[in-house]
């Protein structure tokens, strides 16, 4: 695919630029309480507005119904963006209705514009190939360039990520092209040895990627609340914790798989538990107890693991060459089980591995919980998307930008 630098070498003053970019950012109420994805696209709208470039940015944010709804406005991002870049950003409050077409017309050379949330166009994630090419069109009419960089979203087949590309001369911008080069680090000529910690919720999530993962990595951590269906798996009781029963089969199957392949599955030994989930948005003391691992009571649901299991994955990744780590480790939005997912992203710092904190929730609790995400090899703005490259699927957003 060619890169923006090729565009900014062909010179781009003038040019109106349409930026795909991830601006899909956490909101309370109005407040975006996590930039990163926001920061993370400065370097291309930048570059692209220092070279003269007339910049329209557009993006989707949450899931509005195709239609437009004030509780998913990118005007709260808009601001943001132009907070970083030290300029005032014009906003359109359509996609490709009279706002957006005058305020692009609007645009001289080096200025930005953003206009309003795609997925206020029910076209923009369309099942039907006529209505998303039909809404791209009308995109493909406010810009001469395109340029991908919402690597949060190239998994997704959309208008704005799939059709529009095909319609005007398209360049990957600094983010996917990093994102990109991040990945084949960890499926091609990976420095070994390579450990992958697992997080998060369900484990139907994580199911194709540890399928792939189970021929790749030398060994395999697993916290979060994934992590009982294994427990389960194993013969042991869970109490009250997350269990996807249907999922039982598969988890056992991998099991095996894992000690066949020689690969080593490491699951908690201690957890921490409590007998009612705690409430995240007071933050209020809870009744946290430690229990093992193979031992937990009836009436307790898993929400952390322990602090053995917390020095024993930090040992497992302390040798390591390569790590990838996807999905926290406990409800760390809680203090009283933080310190699990706390304890996973100090032993990525303490590390001299190639670590990838792989989006989602991932990279909203690197920040949360305060570390420097220069002390990272790379934090990756797409946790769907890293998942479904790793494990071998054709993204469409990337497809798109090949020649």
């Amino acid at each position: 695919m060619k890169t923006i630098d090729e565009l900014l070498a062909d010179g781009v003053a003038g040019k109106r630029v349409f930026v795909r970019a991830d601006l899909n950012v956490p909101l309370d109420g109005t407040t975006i309480t996590d930039d990163g994805r926001i920061r993370a696209v400065v370097p291309t709208v930048k570059a692209l507005a220092e070279a003269g470039a007339r910049v329209v940015v557009a993006s989707h944010l949450g899931r509005p119904k195709g239609a437009p709804d004030p509780a998913f406005s990118l005007a709260p991002a808009a601001a943001r963006l132009g907070e970083l870049l030290g300029t005032d950003v014009a906003f359109a409050t359509d996609t490709v209705g009279e706002s957006a077409t005058s305020t692009v017309a609007s645009l001289t050379d080096g200025q930005v514009a953003v206009i309003e949330n795609l997925r206020f166009n029910a076209g923009e994630t369309a099942k039907e190939d006529a209505e998303r090419a039909a809404f791209a069109e009308r995109l493909a009419a406010l810009a001469d360039v395109y340029v991908g960089d919402g690597f949060g979203a190239v998994h997704r087949k959309h208008a704005s990520v799939f059709d529009l590309p095909a319609r005007l001369p398209h360049y990957a911008g600094y983010l996917i092209t990093t994102e990109v080069g991040v990945l084949k680090k960890l499926t091609e000529d990976v420095e070994r040895p390579y450990a992958v910690v697992l997080g998060g919720s369900k484990v139907s999530d994580k199911l194709a990627v540890i399928d792939q993962l189970l021929g790749k990595a030398d060994r395999i951590l697993v916290g979060g609340g994934m992590v009982f269906t294994f427990l389960a798996a194993k013969g042991h009781e869970v109490g009250a914790s997350l269990l996807q029963q249907d999922q039982l089969p598969a988890v056992r199957e991998y099991i095996e798989r894992a000690e066949k392949n020689g690969v080593e599955l490491v699951l908690p030994v201690d957890v921490v538990t409590s007998a009612e989930f705690p409430d995240l948005k007071t933050k209020a003391p809870s009744d946290p107890r430690t229990v093992a691992a193979d031992a937990i009571p009836a009436d307790q649901m898993g929400l952390d693991i322990g602090p053995e299991t917390r020095k024993l994955y930090a040992s497992r990744i302390a040798d390591a060459a390569t790590v990838f780590w996807n999905g926290p480790m406990g409800v760390f939005e809680h203090p009283d089980y933080a310190e699990g997912t706390r304890a996973v992203a100090q032993a990525l710092v303490d590390s001299p591995a190639f670590s990838v904190v792989g989006g989602g929730d991932s990279a909203a609790a690197v920040r949360i919980l305060g570390f420097d995400e220069n002390a990272f090899g790379h934090i990756s703005t797409g946790g769907g998307a890293s998942l479904e490259y790793l494990e071998g699927k054709t993204l469409p957003g990337l497809a798109a930008l090949e020649d």
